[in-house]
């Protein structure tokens, strides 16, 4: 299987997704309220980690599913996956939220 065909799996494009969606949310957030720290975590806060959180499942699966079966097609998707979460996860580093 191909790259091409591989990163057309919802379990390999869905991380991706989901983390350039929380990147979204924190730009976002850090637009409309800028980059104080709040008292309380908000609605932003809580949809990142999810956001997060639910990756994780999904790449286990992904990784099991496929790395096995066509390993020189799934190591770029994972690794996609890995620099997209990293992305989304930098923001929160480098601002000590």
């Amino acid at each position: 299987m191909n790259l091409s065909t591989m990163i057309k799996r919802p379990s390999a494009f869905v991380p991706v997704a989901m983390s350039l969606a929380a990147l979204a949310i924190v730009l976002v957030h850090i637009i409309r309220s800028g980059v104080a720290r709040e008292a309380d975590e908000g609605t932003a806060a809580h949809l990142w980690q999810l956001m997060m959180a639910a990756q994780i499942p999904i790449i286990a699966f992904f990784a099991v599913r496929w790395l096995p079966q066509s390993p020189r097609s799934a190591l770029p998707v994972l690794a996609l996956q890995a620099v997209a979460a990293l992305a989304a996860l930098a923001p929160v580093y480098l601002l000590n939220w």
